[in-house]
């Protein structure tokens, strides 16, 4: 019997307890494959500046798509959305575990397939928060958020240990196809839910506009400051592909297991987290979620000072913990404080803001990293986080005291009323 009050209540819903281990399967695989394509770029260029435009290129999507994902999750059946999106992102995988194997790859195959797969996950990412919600409900949505970040960790804490272990072994080719295969799990799960158990709406269905979104987020000085944190945390400061790959290779010159290696070795904070979180429903504020920026920010700062690998290492699980926490609650924050009708479009513009930074932050990464070296590139990373955390909390600290209730409806009216006073 699972505790209605306890950290895995959202396991008491049939739709949650099927979809999970399919994602596990595929956290896993998305895993594998993240560090096998950055291993496969470094070995076709050596050059940390390619490795940066792949990783922009695979999240430049998110930047043009996220907010049209939120606009089809609130028009349409989210079951329905996610199946094309989980067989598109799983024929691209395919594609380039083909490619790898029958040795045909090409650093232009790499560009390309990225972006394709980032133009699935852009899709994919608000759909599936959405659909979080209609699994499990408003109130065990925080609960389930956190669920879903400790599932992704834990894939984290097995996909790039074992992917570092079969490049060392057969080369980076069968990370793509485990990632590929993980896919139909994920589809079949989604064939076994059942629709009467959603927690959908009863409310008429809206138009959807994506500018209704965008002025319901410049109404609520909360939503507002919580993504103005993340954009900087996750824009500067979550980028452990790049930073662990060039520490690994360039300052400590080590191997493919060693650098996978890494990526499990900070799921394991990561995972500590996420299993923190969900025991922190009540404690998700904007301040809080300030606080631990701040706090993130400066443990990537300090990782710039590590002096060997193995120290490097021992820090990685405790930025990585305080990074997850950090996330985890302004995602639950931003869900559980957003009007169910329009969640979808909200979520949108909070994963553009999570993901869309990343374009322009990974090459520019990349490029300090030539040209300033990978040890000043990562402390100025948490230096930009900390300081950009401070100035938004500094700015916005009196309109964080607003109430923050408000429904969809009321943003709306009041544009309406604000326009007209305008045209009088």
């Amino acid at each position: 019997m699972i505790n209605p009050e306890g950290s895995l209540r959202s396991f008491r819903h049939r739709n949650f307890r099927i979809l999970y281990p399919a994602n596990a399967l595929s956290n896993i695989g998305s895993w594998a494959q993240r560090v096998a394509q950055d291993w496969l770029v470094l070995q076709l260029t050596h050059s940390g500046r390619d490795l940066g435009l792949v990783t922009g290129l695979q999240f430049l999507p998110a930047l043009l798509l996220s907010l049209y994902g939120g606009s089809l999750a609130d028009r349409f059946n989210k079951r329905v959305l996610l199946y094309f999106t989980n067989i598109g992102g799983g024929l691209v995988s395919f594609v380039l575990g083909a490619l790898v194997i029958t040795h045909h790859v090409q650093i232009w195959h790499v560009y390309f397939l990225a972006f394709m797969l980032g133009i699935f996950t852009a899709l994919d990412a608000p759909i599936r928060q959405a659909f979080t919600s209609e699994m499990v409900g408003k109130g065990d949505l925080a609960n389930a958020v956190s669920l879903n970040s400790a599932n992704f960790n834990a894939g984290r804490l097995i996909g790039p240990g074992l992917s570092g272990l079969l490049i060392a072994w057969f080369g980076t080719g069968p990370s793509f196809m485990i990632n590929a295969g993980s896919y139909i799990f994920v589809i079949a799960a989604l064939y076994f839910i059942r629709d009467e158990e959603l927690h959908t709406s009863d409310k008429p269905a809206t138009t959807a506009k994506i500018s209704e979104g965008l002025k319901y987020v410049r109404a609520r000085p909360d939503l507002l400051a919580v993504m103005v944190t993340v954009f900087f945390a996750s824009t500067f400061g979550l980028n452990f592909q790049i930073f662990n790959a060039l520490v690994a290779t360039q300052i400590f010159h080590k191997g493919a297991a060693s650098y996978g290696g890494l990526g499990s070795i900070i799921a394991i904070g990561s995972l500590s987290g996420a299993l923190i979180s969900a025991r922190l429903d009540k404690g998700r504020r904007p301040r809080f979620i300030m606080v631990g920026a701040a706090i993130f920010g400066s443990g990537v700062a300090l990782l710039a000072l590590a002096p060997t690998y193995a120290i490097y290492a021992v820090m990685l699980p405790f930025v990585g913990c305080a990074a997850l926490t950090t996330m985890i609650s302004a995602n639950s924050y931003v869900q559980t404080h957003s009007d169910p009708n329009i969640r979808g479009r909200v979520m949108g513009i909070y994963l553009m803001i999570f993901m869309g930074g990343t374009p322009a932050g990974s090459p520019f990464i990349g490029w300090m990293s030539t040209a300033l070296g990978v040890r000043q590139t990562v402390a100025i990373c948490g230096g930009v986080v900390v300081v950009a955390t401070l100035v938004t909390y500094y700015l916005m600290r009196t309109k964080l005291k607003a109430p923050t209730s408000i429904l969809v409806a009321d943003v709306l009216a009041l544009g309406d009323r604000n326009q007209s006073n305008n045209a009088n």
